[in-house]
């Protein structure tokens, strides 16, 4: 490919809105380009990126017994309703008519699919287990799309669904993926990624796995024990606390606090370590309005994937109307209104002398004793996990709390979608059961824009070998230069005829706009022929990461530049 040719424009300002180095450098390099809120075109560079990525997976699935499907981008309602999810899932999920009035979905994810695809197929116990897979573009309307391609609304996915007779069969199989995700990881260029502990989410299941790329700049927030090696998704990291009783239990007093509506102005006030209260947090259930109130420890926060798992349905922050009979910013455990759910975080059990809110106007409690005074309260882990925490595994107090990017999940979703959708076999004994299910996915555009996250510098990406959108990029110096075009040309075939990929810059531009160029495409292996160069009777070999450059005679340009070439893609290979 010559790099004249090349559709889409390379340029140096970082774009304003770009808040990642990712974002900004596929947009300075001609990667994409912004169509809409989420939703992005890719030029040439981006696609051979992402096709290497797709086909590295194909790879990794077929090796695991994948067989590839392709299921419709538009699905009908009445399979969403079959689930159950229809209804259940928010406004993520693009619901639309078409010219009949038929109720469609754009498929964000395909567990129904896959089940209407193989439902009549697998009758029989004999069947078990298989898996299938597909890549395919989705949409989901993410409310808040950020960060070029790590949080979009239109993307391309491999997501792959395994059935199996036997919960000891999906688990077995289940650890086969986890190992092929680790693998594909390693082979696009970022072996680092790490495997955490998550919460299924709309998906369903009882064990579920994120692959986390861990940066600073990452949304997704992961508890880390750097003792025993434990890790996991702040929404699913459990939070431990141990808290150690007063030696006298001191009798509920209310204490006027008047214009002390935080839990900090009120401990202030109360000359009290934050620790030692009782606050209260409000929600109100999306589809009935109930109130919802949490009473957790002072010092820490909700965790509203928790809480929303516990409730079996979406909560939202309360809006406090007077006809409730909740008193905000006084709200405490005693005299609460009919109607409203009440719940207690484990920070609370085994505390005393709390402050709390007395559930009156300008009056908070101190002297609260859960125990004494909520009798039967019930207590569930409804709270982040905190930086010095206890570890769930060996309970240790070092937890770590760090940022990573989601590169891919694993679920096991159990008999969630079969049953609600009928999917049967008859097993040995002529019996009728339900076949379980592992659900297992990788988002390609958000894997290279990640893989751009961990790999650039100030000047372009450093694409890995594996997946870099060319191997060589040829550099012509002083194209007007008959000798050295005529040489650069000649490399350039040669190459081709080694199968070799390679972008051919012979622009006649500066030294300064070529390898700027160069470095926002990141190929890895570098070659310039210029007339300095060509007078020594060599050309210069570089990588783009800068950890080798070497002067090579003509006559062995092209064994040493495929000599690069294969080192280079040896050392993306996975075990």
């Amino acid at each position: 490919m010559k790099l004249e040719r090349l559709v889409g424009d390379r340029f140096k300002e970082r774009p304003s809105d770009c808040v990642i180095d990712s974002h900004a450098l596929m947009l300075r390099g001609g990667y994409m380009k912004y169509v809409a809120n989420g939703i992005f075109s890719s030029y040439m560079p981006l696609r051979r990126i992402t096709r290497k990525i797709e086909n590295i997976i194909r790879e990794e699935m077929d090796r695991i017994d994948g067989q590839e499907v392709q299921f419709p981008v538009v699905l009908p309602a009445s399979l969403w309703d079959e689930s159950g999810r229809y209804e259940s899932v928010g406004s993520e999920l693009m619901r639309f008519s078409d010219r009949n009035n038929s109720p469609l979905v754009l498929g964000m994810t395909h567990e129904e699919a896959a089940v209407q695809l193989v439902r009549e197929y697998g009758q029989s116990y004999t069947k078990y287990p298989f898996m299938i897979y597909q890549v395919q573009t989705k949409f989901r309307d993410e409310a808040r799309p950020r960060g070029g391609l790590i949080r979009v609304r239109e993307f391309t996915m491999k997501d792959a669904y395994s059935f199996h007779t036997s919960q000891e069969d999906l688990e077995a199989y289940y650890a086969r993926c986890f190992h092929a995700y680790e693998r594909i990881f390693a082979r696009a260029g970022i072996p680092d990624t790490v495997s955490v502990m998550s919460d299924s989410g709309m998906m369903g299941g009882s064990v579920s796995h994120e692959y986390m790329l861990l940066t600073p700049v990452g949304e997704d927030s992961i508890a880390i024990c750097p003792e025993c090696g434990w890790r996991a998704n702040m929404e699913a990291a459990e939070s431990i606390i141990e808290n150690v009783k007063d030696a006298e239990d001191l009798p509920l007093t209310p204490v006027h606090t008047p214009n002390q509506q935080t839990i900090e102005e009120v401990c202030t006030f109360l000359n009290l370590p934050v620790e030692k209260s009782c606050k209260a947090v409000v929600y109100q259930k999306n589809m009935t309005d109930e109130y919802v109130v949490l009473f957790i420890r002072g010092d820490l926060e909700a965790n509203e994937t928790k809480l929303t798992n516990f409730l079996g349905e979406a909560i939202h922050p309360a809006v406090i109307t007077p006809e409730s009979g909740i008193v905000a910013g006084y709200i405490g455990p005693c005299g609460l209104p009919k109607g409203v759910t009440v719940l207690f975080d484990s920070s609370l059990k085994g505390t005393n002398n709390l402050c709390c809110g007395a559930t009156k106007e300008e009056y908070h409690n101190t002297g609260f004793c859960i125990e004494r005074d909520c009798p039967d309260a019930e207590y569930h882990d409804f709270a982040k996990i905190t930086e010095g925490g206890i570890c769930p595994r060996c309970r240790k107090p070092v937890i770590t709390v760090s940022r990573g990017i989601e590169v891919g999940n694993i679920f096991q979703l159990g008999t969630k979608y079969t049953k609600s959708m009928g999917m049967q076999y008859l097993d040995q004994e002529g019996k009728l059961q339900y076949p379980i299910m592992g659900c297992y996915g990788i988002g390609v555009g958000r894997l290279a824009a990640s893989v751009c996250e961990a790999k650039h510098d100030d000047y372009g990406p450093i694409w890995p070998m594996s997946i870099a959108p060319w191997q060589v990029h040829l550099c012509c110096m002083r194209a007007d230069n008959a000798e050295v075009h005529a040489y650069a040309d000649s490399l350039y075939e040669a190459l081709l005829d080694k199968g070799v990929e390679v972008i051919y810059d012979d622009r006649s531009v500066s030294a300064g706009v070529m390898f700027s160029d160069a470095d926002l495409l990141g190929v890895p292996v570098r070659v310039v022929c210029s007339p300095r160069n060509m007078k020594d009777g060599c050309i210069e070999l570089s990588t783009r990461d800068k950890s080798f450059s070497a002067k090579v005679p003509v006559a062995e340009a092209v064994e040493r530049i495929v000599a690069l070439r294969d080192e280079l893609l040896a050392a993306c290979k996975a075990e």
